[in-house]
């Protein structure tokens, strides 16, 4: 299972985000948008290459995006429910 600092950790480095640390980061906040970490659309595409790369995760239902990357807590159920 994956701690929610391993995926933070992930998450930074992979998306090269230099001003954030993992105690930034709560497992509650959106990834998106101003009042969380504030990913945009490229790094929207840069995250799912991440998950398939880091975890063999692949999210199959584009349908289920919205609720899947809502929140890093509810990204990090999905990885840690289909790994």
């Amino acid at each position: 299972m994956i701690t929610s600092n391993e995926f933070k950790e992930v998450l930074i480095e992979g998306l090269n985000l230099e001003d954030i640390s993992v105690d930034d980061i709560e497992d509650n906040s959106p990834l998106f948008g101003d009042e969380g970490i504030g990913l945009d659309s490229v790094d929207s595409i840069e995250l799912v290459l991440i998950i398939e790369k880091e975890y063999g995760v692949k999210i199959k239902n584009s349908e289920e995006y919205h609720d899947i990357f809502s929140s890093v807590d509810n990204l990090l159920k999905f990885i840690n429910a289909n790994k």
